[in-house]
Parts: C-alpha cells; structure tokens; sequence
C-alpha cells in the first residue's frame, strides 16, 4: 500500500501464444477494503511478506460508503453495555443462525480494535469529555456505534491506509482475479488481468486470502456502486472448492434514495442509517408516522428487515409517495446538530436542492448487505480448500440472517486482526511452487479470457446484468414465494446460455469487465435464488409469503457445494452460545427508542 511495486520477483512467459507475467508472493490478499487491509497489517506486523490487489485505484474501495458508524461496547455513554450484551444483540438480530463463536470473536475484540484505530489516527467524534462518542443504531440495545460524523467507513480506510504506509505493505490497483488455482483441495494462487493495459495475470502464493466483499449489487436497486460487490468473492471460493452458506439473505436497506426524486443516479444510494439513529422519523404520503403501528417501543430503530417491510407494506398499501416511497425527516433537529453530526447527508441534499434542516426525504428500500458468502473457521479464517482463507462481506456466520447495523465494519478490523495473525503462524515458501498441471488450469483460462477478447456475439453483458438484478427483484425481492423463486431459476437458467453468445470489447473495456463479472453474478444468483426455496419459512431478510412464520426446525444454515451435476445444497445445526452470551439474551437488554424524544 505505498507503491504499486510487489515484494516478489516478476517475469514474463509466453507459452502456446498467450503471454502473460507471473508474480510469487507467499500471502495474496484479494481485496483492498478494510478487511483486506486489516489483514495485510497484521501479516506485516509479523514479518510475512504479501501483496494486496484490488479492481480499483488504492484508497477507494466500499468501505469508504459504510457512513454511519463501527460498533463496540465501550460504554463512554451507557457503562452497563458490554460485549456480551453486544453479542447477544447480534445474534437477537440474526435470528439465531449466526455462528456464535465468530459473534463473540467479533464482539469481545472491538473495544481493543477501536482504542487500536484510535491510536493509528481515527478521528472519532468525542463527547464533550473526550472520550470516544457513541449514537444509537437500529436494534441495539446500548448506544455502542462509534462514528465521524457520516463518514465512518471512508475514516477508517483512511487510517488502515496510512498504518500499511507506514509498514511499507505493496500494493497493486486496478487488478482483476478471474479465476482461484485450486485442485479442490489446495489453493495455489489466482489469475487474472491488469484492468489498465489489459496483460494477463498469474499470482503464484502459498496461500491467498478473499476480502473481495459481498453481493448486493446483484440486484438493480442497491447502495453500492455498481462495479462493486458483484459476487466475485463468493464465486471465485465456489469455484475453488470452498463451501458458501445462507445466500438467500440478502439485507434490504430500509432508507434508499429514490432515483425519481432525486435523478436517476442516486437510485438505491443509502441514506445512512445514523438518520434514523439521530432522531430522523419516517411519515407515509397521509403524514403518519407509520413505525408506531408497526413497532411502538423500538420505532424507526427496529431491526432493518422490519422497517423495510413496514416501509414496503406502506407502498403496497397505497400509502407510499407518488414515487413509491416513504418519508424519511430529521427536521425537528437543529440545524448546528445536523451539520455537526449529519454533515455528509446535509451535504448530498443540499447539492440536490433539499434542506435536511427544513424538510423530510424519500426513502424506499434498497438491496444493501449480504450476509451469507463462504463460510469459514472463525479461529482462522480457513474455508474448506486448504491454504484458501475469507474475510468481511465475502464471508458468512457472523450477522446470520439480518444484520445489526454497525457491525458490518467491526467484522472487518475484528476478523482481519485474526486472519492476518493465524496466517504469519503458519510457514509459507517465498518462492511458491506451482504445480504443472495449475499452470496449465491458468493459460486455459488465459486462452479462455483471450477468446473472451473482442467478442462478436449477440448479447451485451451489460444488459444482461441489469435483467438478472431485475429478476432478482422479481422472484428474491423482499417477499418471496415457490412460484416466484421457481419461475425465476428457470429465467436464470435462460440468462445463463444467452451468456454463452457475448459481444465484448477489448480487455481494457467496460464490456469486458462486465463479462467477467456476469460469470459470477450468474453463480451467486443461482444460490440466492435456490437457498430461498430451500429454505421454507420466514426469518430475518428471508421473507416468504407462503410460509410467513418462523420455523424453529429451520435454525439450520443451509450450505452450497460444487458436485458433478452443478451446485448442491445441504444444511448444518447452528452452533449454542457461551452461558455469558445466554446470560445477556436471556436478561432481555432492549433499546428504548423513546430516550431520543
């Protein structure tokens, strides 16, 4: 992360006509987010050379658009909070189908974590004592979310940035990975191109870490960019042979921008949660403050999967705006508290023409978080291909089938730490050895991503993308059904061979990127779409319609394999948490909304 050089020798070959430039490393890092780095930084620390790519220049990476806030149990504002109460809220919001080790692996870190971002340079928002200052987030039952401002994600990228500076971590930018070397039980790196010039990658490593994030954008109507989060961290580990977990949760944001109000490009961006955990208030188009009927104690902070629903049912209602949605007001605030601390939010909207100070918002729900991806040994990070390991949003367990809002980020730095160190015990080879037949398995995909190349089919991948988000909408949206996700395999499955016939520009174009990214997008859509059916109830973001309740015989993860005939599902107990956690679930903590009156 201080120059694009890597620490390992670099050479060109040119077999069988396709040229490409071989990088050894012995830790590959995919992934340039707060995950990624937080695991870099902990292999430097301890002496064990690596390298981090990412797909975009160094320094802008998703995490810069976690807005609201990181949480840990601090007690700068409520001493009673702590991380057993925090874990026990995690899993409340998960419905049960977290992994409970990794919750409280989570949970008893990030005390230490933010002291430790504190000392690197984080500028926190303090109280008027000094200390660390904590808000309220949906769900929570202390006031435990560490914040700037609305800026959180994009401070914390900046410290991790300017702590692996400091420790001299290279980096490369502007790095696609296509495809994991792997046999299906060893990982012996990854290929992929240099997104700039267009020459082909191989990465030669003793082993290779995932922090490629989620999968949220798969769906039109998302808060993510839209070259972001497409699934390629989860399909790249299904490729390899790791097994991915509870797909079918996707988390609906419930306070999206709507692009008719505010232009097309701000469709789905996210109007971060700290609104809402500021005091902001959601009426429908009839001035109802609708959040009393649905949830009178706990209001607009209520989990996020029941405030999209309630936002949803409004809509469908009739009671949604003329663009369908809600209103979403923080104007009862005085204006010095907004700016100070709402100053991002303040700022978007007023460049738009909207005064947060004097007037309310739309909102509408927005694809924004998904917690299920590969799944891992919370000790170390391990998938099941050995040397293969994942971190942050392309992993699963931690948030179970909702998650808590500020713990999206606390994962990253939590886990990464663990990652990173269970890595530098291990010996790794300077000089990895890559097997004959791997290096044949790249220039296959080398020559398949040649072939690729200056496509002259008859489908763009661009819009094939865009018609899967929409039948993801269609058939995996917030309400579900048997008819709907059947009708919407069979869709995909069309989708899938009109992919065999693409018209693609050279390997520096958007059409190209957008190929490569259709591949996985079709892998991690299939598994949304087929966890949904299998998974008959309704728990968290996972909403049937035709089978409304929860299930206590369905508090399984259900589990995606790669086998002969495609992919194969299958399901696992969930885990008991340690007494201290049970202790806090069954004291019954709960947030009182009314304190923000």
């Amino acid at each position: 992360m201080t120059s694009s050089e890597t620490p390992a020798r670099e050479r060109r070959h040119a077999r069988d006509g396709v040229e490409y430039e071989t990088v050894e490393v012995p830790v590959l890092v995919v992934g340039a987010g707060a995950a990624g780095a937080r695991t870099a930084i902990a292999l430097a620390e301890n002496d064990v050379d690596c390298l981090v790519v990412g797909k975009r220049d160094h320094g802008d990476a998703h995490t810069t658009w976690a807005a609201g806030g990181i949480n840990a149990a601090l007690g700068t504002l409520d001493p009673q909070d702590d991380p057993a109460i925090h874990a026990a809220d995690t899993l409340d919001e998960g419905h049960f189908l977290n992994d409970p080790h990794g919750v409280e692996t989570v949970t008893r870190a990030m005390p230490d974590r933010i002291r430790e971002l504190e000392a690197w340079g984080m500028p926190f928002s303090r109280t008027d004592d000094g200390e660390v200052d904590q808000r309220y987030f949906g769900a929570q039952s202390f006031r435990r979310t560490c914040f700037v401002g609305d800026r959180t994600g994009e401070a914390i990228l900046e410290t991790l940035v300017a702590r692996a500076q400091d420790l001299s971590i290279p980096y490369r930018e502007n790095v696609m990975i296509t495809r994991l070397l792997s046999d299906g039980e060893r990982v012996y790196g990854a290929v992929g191109y240099d997104m700039e010039d267009g020459h082909f990658l191989l990465f030669e490593a003793d082993a290779v870490v995932l922090a490629a994030g989620g999968y949220s954008s798969l769906y039109n109507r998302h808060s993510s960019r839209d070259d972001e989060n497409n699934g390629d961290g989860p399909a790249l580990a299904y490729d390899a042979g790791a097994r991915l977990m509870d797909l079918e949760f996707v988390q609906f944001h419930p306070t999206g921008m709507m692009g008719a109000a505010y232009g097309e490009d701000w469709d789905g961006r996210l109007v971060t949660e700290a609104v809402r955990g500021e005091g902001g208030r959601l009426y429908n188009a009839e001035g109802e403050r609708f959040m009393e009927a649905y949830s009178p104690e706990q209001m607009e902070l209520d989990a996020r999967d029941v405030v999209a629903r309630a936002i949803a049912r409004e809509v469908d209602e009739g009671r949604g705006t003329e663009n369908g949605g809600v209103y979403l007001d923080v104007s009862h605030r005085d204006r010095a508290f907004i700016e100070e601390r709402l100053p991002r939010m303040y700022e978007r909207f007023g460049d738009l023409g909207v005064d947060l100070a004097e007037e309310p918002v739309e909102v509408a729900p927005t694809a924004h978080y998904s917690m299920g991806g590969v799944d891992i040994d919370f000790d170390t990070g391990a998938t099941a291909v050995d040397r293969l390991y994942a971190v942050g949003e392309t992993t699963a367990g931690v948030h179970g089938a909702n998650r808590l809002g500020g713990n999206s980020l606390a994962e990253t730095v939590a886990l990464g730490k663990v990652v990173g160190e269970h890595l530098a015990e291990r010996a790794f080879d300077e000089r990895p050895t890559l097997p004959e037949s791997q290096r044949r398995l790249a220039e296959e995909q080398f020559a398949a991503l040649d072939r690729l190349t200056d496509g002259e089919g008859e489908e763009d991948p661009e819009a094939l993308l865009e018609e899967v988000g929409a039948l993801l909408e269609d058939h995996a949206g917030i309400l579900r059904d048997e008819a709907s996700l059947s009708a919407g395999l069979d869709a995909l499955a069309d989708l899938r061979e009109r992919a065999g016939d693409l018209d693609v520009g050279e390997r520096t174009s958007r059409s190209f990127e957008y190929a490569v990214d259709l591949g996985f997008t079709l892998t991690v859509a299939e598994g949304v779409l087929r966890g949904a059916l299998e998974r008959t109830e309704s728990r968290g973001a996972h909403y049937r319609t035709d089978y409304p309740d929860v299930d206590e015989a369905w508090r399984r993860n259900v589990l995606y394999e790669h086998d002969r005939d495609g992919m194969a599902l299958s399901t696992r107990e969930v885990g008991t948490p340690s007494d201290a956690v049970q202790a806090a679930l069954d004291a019954g903590y709960e947030l009182d909304y009314h304190q923000l009156e």
